[in-house]
């Protein structure tokens, strides 16, 4: 299993900008895709975006469209969630994961990180 380590988030108050990452040291991590997902307390787990192992494809979530942007370095082996224009509804625990090809559902992923808190002050 390869294990991931999050790392960014944090208080950002409306419209403000984060940048979450995602590291292994474990090189077999470039052969996955990375995907991201939220939950708030009481919810599932909902999809937010995804990049393919080789950074080429990417998919988003509706409500991430055009605020968010995906991506990797697999010379550092790490993933990214860059995100800008953040409204309190994006107020939640982040969580990114490892699976084959982008999948938007969870049950599809082999090894998550630990999560880590965005809040969004209004």
């Amino acid at each position: 299993q390869v294990r991931l380590v999050q790392s960014g988030g944090g208080l950002v108050q409306t419209g403000g900008s984060l940048t979450l990452s995602c590291a292994s040291t474990v090189s077999a991590f470039n052969t996955y895709a990375v995907g991201w997902f939220r939950q708030v307390p009481g919810k599932e787990r909902e999809f937010v975006a995804a990049v393919s192992w080789s950074g080429n494809s990417v998919e988003y979530a509706d409500a991430a469209k055009g605020r968010f942007t995906v991506s990797r370095d697999n010379a550092k082996t790490t993933g990214y969630l860059q995100m800008s224009g953040l409204k309190p509804e994006d107020t939640a625990v982040y969580f990114c994961g490892l699976v084959r090809f982008i999948q938007r559902d969870q049950r599809a992923y082999e090894s998550w990180g630990q999560g880590t808190q965005v809040t969004v002050s209004s």
